[in-house]
């Protein structure tokens, strides 16, 4: 391993990746000696690129991987193609991937192929079905077995990991950088008020921010929670619902097909991160199949219903911020009704159980190590 004058290679692939990699390319940079690359494979280009902007961040490589509908084959095998590539061309001396996406795998595995160690950020997190979330819960485990060093934001995450026999020297418990980037954004931004949660504060309405896009809720299951929501807003004639429709077709043709037009819900395009950052902030109650806004509500205090049958984030449920409701229109009347109508919607603020902020100034403090040898 080199002492000095190290290589690093990370890689993003889509919008919470650039989130939750940002810290971490931030400190791998202020490294004197340290000669870090970031390489895009814009599996999702649009939101992708929305996130370099507010970060700050220029790719050195950009791969351009992403296709119209692309099927997951097709994104995975353009990935895997497109770093090696990267990795013949640059020779580093490690790789960083971060969660569970085509690209975090794709990489992983390349970076296994040419003998480069990789660093998991964000290792860990299970379900206890390998098809939820699809496909995402099988690219992190897989992402898992060909990883060096992993970087659990969570106890539980680390339980999990020495659990599937990851030796224990190899983990590291970090908190997850998504918290990192959430103060940042929330400092740099504090006085930011989006002109959709003015308008719905000033009429003294209450904000219910939606977001549920995930490939397991498509076709009748996200039908059922948009019914869902439309018998919200039939319940109580003070709430507004905010629904950022995701740029995937097959979630916004069923999307518009049966909210498009209806009094007090807005279907609007995908926010910039600080802007939605800080409509989450000015929100009474959350409804997501987001695994990162479960992650990110409990700074501000919110809760979250869950969109989803099983989290591989059960902190966030334990804690108090989150609730399972799934895909069934009951569930997710009943308890968003329950917390609407018992002004129950705000919990204790100054505790997230996903870490500090100070995730990426540990993962890089271990990656240092094991650099020179100490690992």
């Amino acid at each position: 391993m080199p002492s000095r004058q190290p290589k690093i290679v990370a890689v993003i692939g889509t919008r919470p990746e650039v989130i939750k990699m940002a810290p971490v390319i931030n400190k791998l940079k202020e490294k004197d000696g340290w000669k870090t690359v970031v390489v895009c494979t814009a599996q999702h280009r649009e939101m992708l690129d929305q996130m370099l902007e507010i970060f700050s961040i220029a790719p050195d490589v950009d791969l351009n991987i992403m296709t119209p509908n692309q099927a997951l084959t097709r994104s995975f095998s353009r990935a895997i193609e497109g770093m090696g590539g990267v990795l013949d061309e640059l020779k580093p001396d490690f790789v960083l991937v971060q969660g569970d996406t085509n690209t975090v795998f794709a990489t992983a595995l390349a970076a296994f192929y040419h003998r480069v160690s990789v660093g998991h950020v964000e290792a860990g997190l299970r379900t206890s079905d390998p098809h939820i979330p699809f496909p995402e819960e099988m690219n992190r485990r897989l992402t898992s077995v060909v990883s060096t060093l992993h970087f659990a934001p969570t106890a539980r995450a680390v339980d999990n990991l020495r659990a599937e026999g990851i030796p224990a020297e190899n983990i590291f418990l970090t908190g997850n950088t998504v918290v990192d980037a959430l103060l940042w954004i929330d400092r740099k931004f504090s006085d930011l008020y989006p002109k959709i949660a003015q308008e719905i504060l000033a009429r003294d309405h209450r904000i219910v921010l939606v977001t549920a896009h995930r490939r397991e809720n498509f076709g009748r299951r996200l039908r059922e929670i948009c019914e869902g929501l439309l018998e919200l807003v039939r319940l109580f004639d003070d709430v507004e619902i905010v629904y950022p429709v995701h740029l995937n077709p097959a979630v916004r043709q069923t999307v518009f097909e049966v909210l498009g037009g209806m009094e007090r819900i807005h279907l609007i395009e995908p926010l910039p991160y600080h802007e939605f950052v800080r409509l989450m902030s000015l929100s009474s109650l959350i409804l997501t199949d987001s695994g990162g806004i479960q992650e990110e509500a409990p700074s501000f205090g919110k809760r979250v219903l869950v969109l989803r049958d099983e989290t591989e984030r059960p902190e966030a449920v334990e804690a108090g911020y989150a609730v399972l409701v799934g895909a069934d229109k009951m569930k997710i009347v009943t308890q968003a009704s329950h917390f609407l109508s018992n002004n129950q919607i705000g919990i204790e603020t100054g505790f997230n159980p996903f870490g500090d902020g100070k995730a990426a100034e540990r993962i890089v403090k271990y990656l240092e190590k094991f650099l020179n040898g100490g690992i």
